[in-house]
């Protein structure tokens, strides 16, 4: 005899709301690392970094904003070098002691990162046109150098109009994060030491870079 087949019940659709919780669940702390690294207010006391946050964050400028060139005359977007941390310094190309002393921590922290060195950059902005001294060119190779009207530098790194060689712009080295925004600055005597494991730090606690 046939089996009526219409008298059995229809096969159940299976829920999606598992899946969708796995995914969740796995989204949940990245999300949850970013915000709290975009409100550097609830920080907890211990994990206080040795530089100053920037506040507000600025994010990076157009290549309209701050016209950069390479020291064979080449035009360069600063936008190029977005999704990296990036360590800053300003002064003429002369580079006297104090510059030379930015140089050396910027490279000296760049290069004890480890595993993570390729998450890094540095950046030297030549605020002349003064030719680099060779010694210079070669202690601190793999350094971006980059020559900068210091006007537009300075509207972009201490948000206002400021006169060439203000030290107020040659003394710190700055910080730019992954997504492009100038978010910390270190004194001009600042500790390379302490410089190294600040950044070491962030880097390592980082989820973006």
């Amino acid at each position: 005899m046939a089996r009526d087949i219409s008298s059995n019940p229809p096969a159940r659709k299976r829920s999606l709301m598992p899946m969708v919780l796995v995914f969740l669940c796995s989204l949940a702390p990245i999300v949850g690392a970013f915000v709290v690294y975009m409100n550097p207010q609830w920080w907890p006391s211990d994990s206080a970094n040795y530089g100053t946050l920037v506040s507000p964050q600025r994010p990076m400028p157009a290549a309209n904003e701050l016209k950069l060139t390479t020291l064979d005359g080449k035009p360069f977007d600063l936008q190029s070098l977005k999704g990296k941390w990036l360590l800053l310094a300003a002064d003429g190309a002369a580079c006297p002691e104090s510059c030379a002393r930015k140089l050396y921590i910027t490279r000296n922290t760049h290069a004890s990162q480890g595993k993570n060195v390729d998450r890094l950059a540095r950046v030297w902005f030549i605020t002349d046109d003064a030719p680099v001294p060779d010694k210079v060119l070669e202690a601190y190779q793999g350094t971006v150098m980059l020559r900068v009207n210091p006007d537009q530098l300075a509207h972009y790194l201490l948000a206002r109009d400021s006169a060439a060689g203000q030290p107020a712009l040659q003394d710190p080295i700055w910080v730019i994060d992954p997504l492009g925004n100038l978010m910390m600055q270190y004194p001009a005597d600042a500790d390379g030491v302490k410089v190294r494991k600040d950044i070491s730090k962030l880097v390592y606690n980082s989820r973006i870079g």
